[in-house]
């Protein structure tokens, strides 16, 4: 499985979110504490939106792990974003190549994925058959987050983010009982449009990966005012991750089993 996060409020540094925290992003790739896998070294991306008005979010992804990453951490120091995405990859099968890195891309959408479909290459002629044909040639990797991603754009993805994903979460479900695979969906996703963020938890047993978002940000500096990166950020900024970047009291909040935020 994986590990990611995404950031949304007053812009800041990269590396502040990603590097700075005790339990950051980068630690997370070589010691999770939540996830199936402790190591998520199959490569990592960044995603992020520029201040500048243009709605076409950049992407940074390699195949190496992010720990050791010069590039990354140059990267980090240096791009200012009020809405980024980033993952650290641990493969559930699909090839170790800069494609199968997250988050993807397609206009202005930024995807990404934890989790896996169950029995994958059973299912996948039929899902890729669902993707709307436009959108089939824009697939350039091997894995399911990928394809779940251009089934949501294909279920309306424009016009209704939660249907959307509803929508590709109940196709992999049907399937999955057609081909007789059981609880075939487990997922964690992040979705933006460079505007607003969506983040899902979900799977077929009732059984999700770990999902947390922030308490507001005034509630933080009250409770912790050693955390001096928090002064200058705005009351309505949001950080949603994996697992807690750190441990301190009243920060984290669990998403709820079977829902958005």
């Amino acid at each position: 499985m994986c590990r990611w996060l995404t950031y949304s409020g007053s812009p800041l540094l990269l590396d502040t979110v990603l590097y700075r925290p005790e339990h950051s992003l980068i630690n997370q790739s070589l010691h999770a504490r939540m996830g199936v896998e402790s190591t998520n070294g199959d490569g990592f991306g960044v995603g992020w939106y520029s201040a500048d008005g243009d709605r076409a979010p950049a992407v940074f992804r390699d195949v190496g792990p992010a720990w050791n990453n010069r590039n990354l951490r140059e990267l980090a120091a240096h791009v200012r974003s009020g809405l980024f995405f980033a993952h650290v990859r641990a493969s559930t099968g699909s090839a170790v190549q800069q494609t199968n890195c997250h988050p993807f891309r397609h206009g202005r959408w930024l995807w990404m994925h934890n989790g896996a479909i169950a029995d994958f290459p059973r299912l996948q002629r039929d899902l890729c058959m669902a993707v709307g044909p436009a959108l089939f040639p824009s697939i350039e990797g091997s894995t399911d987050s990928e394809v779940m991603f251009y089934l949501a754009i294909t279920f309306g993805l424009d016009q209704d983010v939660p249907g959307a994903v509803a929508r590709t979460a109940g196709l992999v479900e049907r399937l999955g009982k057609e081909h007789g695979v059981p609880d075939p969906l487990q997922m964690t996703v992040a979705v933006s449009d460079g505007e607003r963020v969506w983040a899902f938890r979900y799977s077929s047993q009732a059984s999700s990966r770990s999902l947390f978002y922030n308490s507001r940000a005034e509630t933080v500096r009250r409770l912790h005012p050693e955390l001096d990166y928090l002064r200058e950020i705005s009351d309505d900024t949001r950080l949603v991750v994996s697992e807690p970047l750190g441990d301190l009291p009243g920060v984290w909040n669990e998403l709820p089993e079977s829902s958005y935020a």
